[in-house]
């Protein structure tokens, strides 16, 4: 069966016909045989025309798959009972297509759309509600008790409710509720590109931004068939780069406030905006907003430009190196680190965690290394990999990859000043009419997946976003497992995953 699938590569085009379209049966086998010798479900969606979409990647071999089936009704056979990897998906198409993967073992709705109403409800099976809007998991035993926290939050925090079920303070089970705010990002892309879609995409997760916008130009170049000059890659990396290490580095900053060491705490939130102040030096734009373009940049790093930026980049670097070093000599923070949150190697690969907290685990998950892009086949990065997938593990992960992007970025600013700034690009081409293309980067946070196809006028008839908290948000349940609820801040913050990213 694996010979029939055809292999992509990141951020190739292929014409719809030539997408196998499998029977439903032979599609889950495909699916869970290709999972058995390693591959992993970096996608599943579904389209109102009963047709069900999958994306394999098998990262050993930098390749993607793309399979489909077409539904003579609205149900099949769920995949999650021997696929976990697809039981948020599934949750996610029934919720907004109505095909019910029947079997789901806990089919509740993933953005808290009200339960539909008429016979062909999928929420009914057999004049029996399946889990809704309000029904949480529950532990029954004697002095079983739970703890409810959120969806609204002190502060700025974004919409989300943790149920927990605990017995004393020791936590049974997690459940995590978020979709509180409706996006609609995915549905508004449909029919672009449009002018505002470039912005809609960058926004999708606001603090991954590049990583976003990346994903969607590279996107639309593989479907115009477009390559960009190898300058305007490497100012991409720089992008991303800085976005990367800007964000760990607040990440270390908010784990060492969370123990109590505010001497890393207080520190990282200053160098923190050293790093985003970088990111603005290059784009005018703290966040990196409008920095990239389909076929190139909106803003060239000129090569006087970037040698300006590489002492700035140094101090920041110094900085940062004294700050979170004092992180790894306290005992105290240790001690909290290396107790909490441990998500197991076996378990990560099940659920099919990504970025940090899967690299964490002892899984070598990484884009850059897995599926290269821009600048990343010819400037490889070292993967980051700890063992024990606790809070430990999550932040030296963090803290080893400050380190190998500072050393990325000092040879590709070196490399731009001393190099001719690339000419301003052409407007792209036309998209290619009926084709699809897979576009991955790795965010800060993991893998950004952009999938989207186009129809007979070359315009997009599905576009489907998957962040990587979508696929990391079960690995924090789990690793509050068996832990104390006093833990949870602390787990929290290790993962930091998006809420924004995961309600599109």
């Amino acid at each position: 069966m694996s010979a029939e699938l055809p292999l992509l590569r990141n951020g190739q085009r292929l014409p719809l016909r030539e997408v196998p379209e499998l029977p439903i049966r032979e599609f889950r086998e495909a699916i869970l045989r290709r999972i058995h010798e390693g591959d992993r479900l970096a996608c599943l969606c579904a389209d109102f025309d009963l047709r069900l979409v999958a994306v394999l990647a098998e990262d050993a071999g930098q390749a993607l798959r793309v399979l489909s089936t077409k539904l003579d009704a609205p149900r099949y056979p769920a995949l999650t009972p021997d696929c976990p990897q697809a039981h948020l998906f599934e949750r996610e198409i029934a919720e907004q297509t109505g095909i019910v993967p029947e079997g789901h073992p806990w089919l509740k709705p993933v953005r808290f759309h009200l339960p539909w109403n008429g016979a062909s409800d999928p929420w009914q099976r057999d004049g029996a509600l399946v889990p809704g809007v309000m029904d949480f998991f529950r532990v029954e035993g004697e002095e079983v008790h739970e703890v409810a926290v959120g969806p609204v939050h002190a502060g700025v925090i974004e919409p989300g409710h943790f149920r927990f079920q605990c017995h004393g303070e020791r936590v049974f089970h997690l459940e995590i509720a978020l979709g509180y705010q409706h996006r609609g990002v995915e549905k508004a892309l449909l029919g672009g590109p449009h002018p505002l879609s470039l912005k809609q995409a960058e926004t999708a997760c606001g603090d991954s931004s590049i990583a976003h916008a990346w994903a969607y130009c590279r996107l639309l170049e593989g479907l115009a068939d477009v390559q960009v000059p190898a300058r305007v890659d490497l100012v991409r990396g720089v992008a991303l780069e800085l976005e990367r290490v800007a964000n760990h580095v607040g990440d270390l900053g908010a784990l060492s406030g969370d123990v109590g060491f505010l001497p890393t705490a207080s520190f990282c939130g200053r160098i923190r905006g050293d790093w985003l102040n970088l990111s603005a030096e290059g784009c005018g734009s703290r966040l990196g907003r409008d920095w990239l373009r389909p076929g190139g940049l909106r803003q060239e790093l000129e090569p006087a430009l970037a040698a300006r930026m590489r002492p700035r980049l140094e101090h920041a670097w110094a900085d940062t190196k004294d700050a979170v070093e004092l992180l790894w000599g306290a005992a105290s923070v240790m001690i909290r680190f290396e107790a909490a949150g441990r998500v197991d190697p076996d378990r990560a690969r099940e659920i099919g965690l990504v970025g940090v907290p899967a690299r964490a685990s002892g899984l070598g998950r990484d884009v850059r290394h897995d599926h290269p892009f821009g600048p990343y086949g010819t400037r490889p990065i070292p993967v980051a990999q700890a063992e024990s997938g606790n809070v430990h593990s999550r932040a030296w992960v963090r803290w080893v990859e400050v380190g190998e992007s500072t050393r990325f970025l000092s040879t590709a600013l070196a490399s731009l000043a001393e190099s001719e700034a690339a000419p301003k690009a052409a407007p792209l081409p036309p998209l290619a009419p009926e084709h699809l293309c897979v576009s991955l980067t790795e965010g800060w946070r993991g893998e950004v997946l952009h999938l989207a196809w186009t129809d007979a006028q070359g315009r997009f008839a599905r576009y489907k976003i998957v962040d990587p908290s979508f696929h990391n948000w079960f690995g924090l349940a789990l690793a509050l497992r068996g832990e104390q609820v006093s833990d949870f801040p602390l787990c929290n913050k290790s993962f930091n995953l998006s809420y924004c990213g995961h309600d599109l």
